[in-house]
C-alpha cells in the first residue's frame, strides 16, 4: 500500500495519490486491516498537514503543539472524506485542518475568554490595518479609514483594536519597559489604605469631641494627638494619675456609644 501511495504523486510533494486507497478504505469494514490502510493514509499526507502547521507557528504557540493539531484535524480529515463525491481529498483536508488549528488557537491561546465576535472583528480590524498601512506611509490607519476598509462601524473597530492588545494577559512580574532596576508592573498597583478607616472614624467623632467639656478635651488631645503619658497629664493638670485613666476611658467609651447609636 505504502508503495502504491507514494509512487503517483501530485505537482506538490506533499499531495501522495491515495484516491485508490480511500476507495479501497470506503469497502472494508472496521478492523485490523481498515486501521492499517487508514494509518497508511494518514502518515502519507502528514508532510501536507506539518506544512499548514508551520504557516502558523509565529502566533506565539510551539510549533510541536501545532504539528499535534494539524495531525488530529487531518485524521478527521480522512474519516469524514468521502470520495463518492468527486472532490480530490486535498480540496478538504486543507480546510479541515486550517479549522482545527485555528480553533485550536480560538480555544486555548486566549489568555482570557473572549465572546467569537470580538475575535472576528480583531481579525478583520488586524487585516484592515496591514491592508492600509501598504498604501499609508509615515502614520497608522484612523479608526475611520479602518471602518471604511472593513465596511464596519467605528464602535466596532474600537472594539477590534481593544482585542488586539488582549490576546495574552501581562504578568504583573514582568518588568516595565524603561525600567533599570526590575521594577515590574505589580509594584506600581495600589492596595487599599488603612489610613482611609481611620479618616471616616475621624470626622464621625469631630463633633461629639467638640462637645466634651473642656478638661476631658484637652486630656484627650495630649494624650492621643501629643502623645503625653498619663503621668504627665496628670502632673500638668494637677490630678493624679489614676484620675487621669479613668478620664480617658469614660470619655473613649461614651464617644464610641455615640459614634455607633448615630451608624445604627
Amino acid at each position: 500500500m505504502r508503495t502504491q501511495a507514494n509512487a503517483k504523486r501530485h505537482p506538490h510533494d506533499d499531495a501522495p495519490d491515495t484516491a485508490e486507497a480511500f476507495r479501497k478504505l470506503t469497502t472494508l469494514p472496521p478492523g485490523q486491516q481498515r486501521a492499517t490502510l487508514r494509518e497508511e493514509i494518514v502518515e502519507a499526507w502528514l508532510p501536507m498537514a506539518e506544512r499548514l502547521a508551520g504557516r502558523l507557528r509565529s502566533r506565539g504557540e510551539s510549533y510541536e503543539d501545532l504539528r499535534q493539531v494539524a495531525a488530529l484535524g487531518l485524521v478527521k480529515a480522512v474519516d469524514r472524506y468521502d470520495p463518492e463525491r468527486g472532490n480530490a481529498f486535498e480540496s478538504y483536508a486543507v480546510p479541515t485542518v486550517t479549522g482545527e488549528i485555528k480553533r485550536h488557537f480560538r480555544d486555548h491561546m486566549w489568555t482570557l475568554h473572549v465572546p467569537r465576535r470580538v475575535q472576528d472583528l480583531r481579525n478583520r480590524v488586524r487585516f484592515a490595518g496591514q491592508d492600509l498601512s501598504q498604501t499609508i506611509s509615515g502614520r497608522r490607519p484612523t479608526v475611520a479609514e479602518i471602518a471604511e476598509h472593513a465596511r464596519l462601524s467605528e464602535e466596532d473597530v474600537r472594539v477590534g483594536l481593544e482585542a488586539l492588545e488582549s490576546y495574552t494577559a501581562l504578568s504583573l512580574d514582568a518588568e516595565l519597559p524603561g525600567a533599570e532596576d526590575g521594577y515590574s508592573l505589580s509594584d506600581a498597583l495600589g492596595s487599599p489604605d488603612p489610613a482611609l478607616d481611620t479618616v471616616v472614624d475621624r470626622e464621625a467623632v469631630k463633633p461629639r469631641l467638640r462637645a466634651l467639656p473642656e478638661r476631658e478635651r484637652a486630656i484627650l488631645y495630649m494624650r492621643f494627638f501629643n502623645d503625653m503619658t498619663q503621668s504627665r497629664i496628670a502632673e500638668q493638670m494637677g490630678i493624679s494619675q489614676m484620675h487621669v485613666s479613668r478620664l480617658i476611658s469614660r470619655c473613649c467609651t461614651r464617644l464610641r456609644e455615640q459614634v455607633m447609636r448615630e451608624a445604627a
